[in-house]
Order: structure tokens, then C-alpha cells, then sequence
């Protein structure tokens, strides 16, 4: 596949074409995914610096030179963990607070994105240059536009999560770099004159807030349309005269932002006109359709102390440490001595990951079905075989993971009769009060997570109910998936699965591989065996997990 793109007049479109005669069958199984230009690849100085001589940029134009599937993937999980973090970090902290700024800064380090450009160059070097962190900010940027641009819901949490990133970056830019980045992208706005400015001194002291003389003398003042700065005039922090809003220099991100805005509003729906012939790459489709709920945490599938949990402990755990999800799907089950297929996968899964075996999880169940309108000679004939298979050791031996939120959320939404789902995602606010009110949460607990609820913020409206249940102001983690929440409770309190150790899953784990594969080979339907290709959507998970 050949990508090849043009910025004309603020338009971003793909042109799509065939991969090249040369990129043979020998090269597709080496996993090399190669982005062809009219050039080769980035050379000259010139080009680099159009690209990347600024840490900040518009992403105006794509990429233009090889790069490795690896490489893909990589890039596009690195850039959803910051985007997921700056979604986080926006809803349970104030964007101007020093908590907002520390954790922020500690992720753009640990993932190696630029933010801001170092005051001493003198200092030495450690870890990646600054050309590769912008590389990698401008190529994963593009990437996720593939797998975000897909529905109307995708593309503004994408935009919503990218605006949030800038706006961060582009304030912790020295004055001098916000004023180069404005030259570089042609953002000319009319700075009115110092007489003007003296002329209406008063009215732009009394426009703000804690704004003096001396703090009007030795900024620019920007004279702009005043429905290009709406938040700004809404919030009454600009003077407004004959239609224009008079925006002092610290103000002008939110010009800059509604510039962006628009530009990557428009970009993102010209690249989905494009998307059907991206996705005819075979190595690309599974890829971008899972990046939208790809989970990028720990994999607890795979544990060190398994056993710890016995089937004694499993009712009192339920009460404890359970997230709401796990324990709906509980009383689900205890209530009725039943669950249907998509319970029994996502309860299922969850038991396996807090430590159940096999033994006792086939004793688990067929304990409750008997209980009900199952027999056990029905259950080892009907139900045996589908939990053997979730540990791998029936049909395809796939070593299936616990579900992410992000799957629990997006995938297989319950409909009448069923108990899975996200509790926060899939009920109605109301039953969901009533179920929280059992649950002897605060009446002001309840009003703080319905409204994260109404917000769509569902994973932090357990994570809020994580906190309210176990008696604390600040959980100090994200929470991305049902058995982390098991896990972190158990910490907290002490209990039998505190001392469960949980490994990252790496590609190169047989467990979730199909027998014999290629060395180089990449996971994707093309190169694939045909029996392993019905399980492409669950195991492409564990491709986007914390190596």
C-alpha cells in the first residue's frame, strides 16, 4: 500500500494505491510495512526541518518514509496510553494544578514524547534524540487518525484528547517558541500598536483578573474576530469592542486551538472517506479496528501464584474486592444458577485471572448450574468444554485474556436477560443509583459517579467507586481493567490475593501464538493459519499489551 499525502489549503487526503511489484511475499514476511513517497525516505535538511524543527506541530503533513509493523504498533499503543492519560488526568484533576502537570510531565517522559524544549542544551543526551521524539509524536499522530476516524463518537473523543494534549504542550512553550511555532504554521493575527494600547490601557486591565499596567506594557495584544475566541469571551476574560476581543499573548492558545480544532476536524472525516481502501491491506485491518479498545495495561492471564484463591473465598471477595461489573455478574449468577454465554466468558475470565485453575473453576461452576435447571451430567456434556477452552486446553489451545474495561465497554453490549457489561456503560442511571444505594455508598458518592456516568467517563466512575469502597481520597492509579481493581483492592486490604504477582505479556509468549509460527512473522489474517483466523478478535488484545 502506498500513502501519499497532500496539504493543500488545509485539506489532508490519502491517495491509496498498490504495493509495488518488488514488495514480495518474502518481504510481507519479515512484518516490514512500507510507507512509499515520490521519495524514498526523509532526506535533505530542509525536509527535516519543515517536519520536525519544532517539538510542537499541526500535523499538516503525513508520513513519508518506511516503517516496520513493529514499529506500527508501537507508536500507535505508546500514543493511545498518553491520549488515555490525558483524558484521565483532565477529569480527576484541575488542568492548571501542579498534580495535572507532575503526572503529565512523568508520562511524556516515560513514553518518550517531546513537550517542550529543554532550556540547557548543554546538558547530555539520555535515551531517544529530540528528531526521534518528534518523529515518533508526528507518525503516531497519523496512525491513530487511521484507527479514530472510523465513527462520529471516535473522532471526537479523538480530537476532544488531542486538543487537551496541546493546549498542554503549547503553554509549557517559552514565549519565543509559541511565537516561532505561530510563524512556522503562517498564524498571523494583528497585534495592535503600543498607542492603542495606552488608548485603552484601563479597559484592558479591567478585562481581567489580577491584569496591571505593567502587565499590559510588556505583552503583545492580539485584535481578532470575537467568534474565533467564544470560550474566551464566554468567560468574560477578554475586552470586546465593534465585534473584535482584544486577547493578551497568554490567551492566544485558544485561538490556536480552534484553529486546530478545525483543521483535524476535517482531516479526520477526509481520512474515513479513505479508510475502505487503507483497510483492504490485510496486515493493517486488524490493527486499526482494534487500536479504538485496544487495552494497553499489564495481561493478567498469566500468573505466578495461581491457586491462592480458593472457592471459599470466593462470595466474601465478591463483597470486597469485586469491581461492579465482576459483582453483578455474581449475584447474576447466585441469584439464578445461571449466566448465558457472554457472562460466563467475562466472569470466567476474570476468576482465571485472580487465580482460579481449572479444577476449580469446572468445580465453581458446576456447582451453581446443578443448583438450578442444570444437571451434571448436562453440564459436563453442554458447559465443560467451553471452560476447558478458556484455559486453552480444548480446541485451538488459545490461552484466552481477562477482558479489558475497554472490551467490557465496547464489545457485546448485554441485552435483555443478560448480567455482563459495564454496569456504569450499560444501565440505566437509575437502576444504577438503586444498585449503588445497596451497596451502602454515600448519597454524595452516588451523585459525583453518576455525573462522571453522564459525562461517558465510565472507567473513572469506577475507579470513583473503587475509592468511595474502600475509604480513600486518591486511589493513585488508572484504572483500565476489572482485575487490576481486584488486585489493587487486595492490596489495600491485605487479603489472599494480595500477594498475586501479575507478568506482561510479551509477542514472543508461546501461549498466544499459533503453533509454529514464522520468526518474523506478523499476527494478521493474511499470515495466519485459516483454524486460527475465527480468533483474530480475541487474541489481537494481547498484541497491545506493556512489553
Amino acid at each position: 500500500m502506498r500513502l501519499l499525502g497532500d496539504w493543500n489549503a488545509h485539506r489532508l487526503s490519502y491517495k491509496v494505491e498498490p504495493l509495488p511489484q518488488r514488495l514480495t511475499k518474502a518481504k510481507r514476511d519479515t512484518g516490514t510495512m512500507q510507507f512509499f513517497s515520490r521519495r524514498k525516505k526523509l532526506i535533505g535538511n530542509s525536509q527535516t526541518e519543515q517536519l520536525y524543527g519544532h517539538c510542537l506541530q499541526f500535523y499538516g503533513q503525513p508520513p513519508i518514509e518506511n516503517i516496520s509493523l513493529s514499529e506500527f504498533e508501537t507508536f500507535a499503543v505508546e500514543r493511545l496510553k498518553l491520549l488515555k492519560t490525558v483524558e484521565n488526568l483532565g477529569v480527576s484533576y484541575v488542568k492548571t494544578s501542579d498534580q495535572y502537570t507532575k503526572k503529565l510531565d512523568a508520562e511524556f517522559s516515560n513514553l518518550n514524547f517531546p513537550y517542550k524544549i529543554e532550556a540547557d542544551d548543554r546538558k547530555p543526551q539520555t535515551g531517544p534524540s529530540e528528531f526521534e521524539k518528534r518523529r515518533k509524536d508526528h507518525i503516531s499522530h497519523f496512525i491513530l487518525r487511521l484507527a479514530y476516524c472510523q465513527t462520529e463518537d471516535l473522532r471526537r473523543w479523538f480530537i476532544q484528547q488531542e486538543i487537551d494534549l496541546f493546549r498542554y504542550r503549547f503553554k509549557h512553550l517559552h514565549p519565543k517558541n509559541q511565537s516561532e511555532f505561530l510563524h512556522r504554521n503562517n498564524l498571523h493575527y494583528h497585534t495592535i500598536s503600543v498607542e492603542e494600547k495606552n488608548n485603552l490601557m484601563d479597559k484592558l486591565i479591567n478585562s481581567r483578573f489580577a491584569v496591571s499596567g505593567t502587565t499590559v506594557d510588556y505583552q503583545d495584544f492580539y485584535k481578532v474576530p470575537f467568534q474565533d475566541a467564544l470560550d474566551l469571551v464566554r468567560t468574560r476574560k477578554v475586552y470586546l469592542k465593534g465585534g473584535y476581543v482584544y486577547i493578551p499573548h497568554q490567551d492566544i492558545v485558544t485561538i490556536v486551538l480552534n484553529d486546530f480544532r478545525t483543521r483535524l476536524s476535517k482531516a479526520l472525516a477526509l481520512t474515513a472517506r479513505s479508510l475502505p481502501a487503507v483497510q483492504s491491506d490485510e496486515r493493517l485491518q486488524p490493527l486499526l479496528n482494534h487500536l479504538s479498545h485496544a487495552y494497553v495495561g499489564q495481561d493478567y492471564s498469566i500468573q505466578k501464584s495461581i491457586g491462592k484463591i480458593s472457592l471459599e473465598q470466593i462470595d466474601p471477595l465478591s463483597a470486597k474486592s469485586y469491581p461492579l461489573c465482576m459483582r453483578q455478574l455474581h449475584r447474576g449468577l447466585r441469584d439464578s444458577h445461571h449466566l448465558r454465554h457472554g457472562g460466563r466468558m467475562q466472569y470466567g475470565l476474570f476468576l482465571k485471572g485472580i487465580g482460579l485453575t481449572l479444577d476449580q473453576a469446572l468445580q465453581f461452576w458446576r456447582s451453581e448450574f446443578v443448583k438450578g435447571k442444570v444437571d451434571a451430567d448436562k453440564f459436563d456434556k453442554a458447559y465443560a468444554y467451553s471452560i476447558r477452552h478458556m484455559f486453552g486446553k480444548e480446541g485451538k489451545r488459545t490461552d484466552y485474556t481477562p477482558y479489558s474495561c475497554m472490551k467490557v465497554i465496547l464489545s457485546n453490549p448485554p441485552s435483555q436477560g443478560d448480567q455482563h457489561g459495564c454496569p456504569f456503560r450499560h444501565s440505566d442511571p437509575e437502576l444504577l443509583k438503586q444498585k449503588l444505594q445497596s451497596y451502602k455508598v454515600s448519597p454524595s458518592g452516588i451523585s459525583q459517579i453518576l455525573e462522571l456516568v453522564k459525562g461517558m467517563h465510565y472507567q473513572l466512575a469506577c475507579q470513583k467507586y473503587f475509592e468511595l469502597t474502600h475509604s480513600i481520597e486518591d486511589s493513585g492509579f488508572s484504572l483500565n481493567h476489572p482485575n487490576q481493581y481486584f488486585m489493587e483492592s487486595q492490596k489495600l486490604l491485605g487479603g489472599p490475593g494480595a500477594g498475586v504477582k501479575v507478568e506482561v505479556k510479551r509477542e514472543d509468549n508461546p501461549a498466544t501464538k499459533p503453533p509454529n509460527p514464522s520468526p518474523h512473522q506478523t499476527p494478521g489474517p493474511g499470515n495466519l493459519p485459516q483454524e486460527v483466523e475465527a480468533e483474530i478478535t480475541e487474541d489481537l488484545d494481547s498484541f497491545f499489551q506493556d512489553a
